[in-house]
């Protein structure tokens, strides 16, 4: 029988694989999307901008809880903000949050569409 030789592969993925400490920050971003509120946040960001009011009125919470979720997204960098008089709108912080979310959903699309 013929052993399986698995170096070559094992030499090339340790050259790529990132430090411990890169994977533990991707994991910590993941994390943040697995918060159904924290998604339909961003969703609804991805949508349009906008303030904290009128982000808890259509997910149906309190001001206080969106402003303790934007926080976390704030701190990810997943949100940036900006001042019109006393009212602060909140926005999908570049490109790369809008590609993650758009491909999760088309990934979540593509799995249904091959189930039917």
């Amino acid at each position: 029988m013929m052993e399986h030789d698995h170096n070559a592969i094992l030499k090339k993925v340790r050259q790529e694989l990132p430090a411990d400490e890169l994977l533990s920050d991707l994991s910590d971003l993941f994390k943040i999307f697995g918060d159904t509120t924290r998604c339909k946040i961003l969703y609804a960001l991805f949508e349009s901008e906008m303030c904290v009011c009128a982000i808890a009125e259509l997910l149906g919470m309190t001001q206080s809880a969106i402003s303790h979720q934007l926080r976390i997204l704030k701190d990810a960098d997943l949100v940036g903000k900006r001042r019109e008089g006393k009212t602060i709108y909140y926005f999908l912080s570049d490109d790369h949050v809008r590609t993650i979310i758009a491909q999760g959903f088309e990934h979540l699309i593509e799995d249904y569409t091959e189930r039917e």
